[in-house]
């Protein structure tokens, strides 16, 4: 299986490395607890408690691989090397919906790093794929489900 880069920021590889240390001490420490205080309660064919202890350590162990992958793979953007002259990751965007002449600001982040709740959009979704590598006061489209939208862009910067 072909492993792709993973684009972080400092901040974003700093917090999946972080995730990833607390699942490897405090969340096995957890389990392992739950696991024996399971087995204290005798025949594990109708032990609940157990199974479910059981599950909760596989998906620990599925998320610390799926962490160490990304980290493996991770590439760390390098804020010094980030520009304002077309769109990349790690910039702010402000578009206009030309359609509806509303504006809004996305940040272009990696897929690791996406919160809608702040604007944060990955570089391969639909938007962030139109947008990335467009200038100030260029038309992109992008093909959404509901149909072709126009942006135009009308700022880049640094991401904040």
């Amino acid at each position: 299986m072909e492993e792709k880069e993973v684009l972080l920021t400092k901040e974003g590889y700093d917090k999946l490395e972080k995730e990833l240390e607390e699942l490897k001490t405090t969340k096995r420490a957890e389990i392992a607890e739950r696991i024996k205080v399971a087995l204290g309660f005798g025949d594990l064919s109708e032990n609940s408690e157990y199974d479910e202890a059981k599950n909760a350590q596989a998906e620990n162990e599925t998320k610390i691989a799926e962490l160490e992958n990304k980290l493996r793979y991770a590439k760390i953007i390098d804020e010094s090397e980030i520009d304002t002259k077309t769109v990349q990751v790690g910039n702010t965007v402000k578009l206009l919906d030309i359609e509806f002449n509303e504006e809004v600001c996305y940040t272009l982040v990696g897929s690791t790093e996406v919160d809608l709740a702040q604007n944060k959009i990955s570089n391969e979704s639909p938007i962030g794929s139109a947008i990335l590598g467009a200038k100030k006061n260029q038309v992109v489209e992008v093909q959404a489900p509901a149909g072709t939208i126009q942006y135009k862009v009308l700022s880049i910067t640094k991401m904040s």
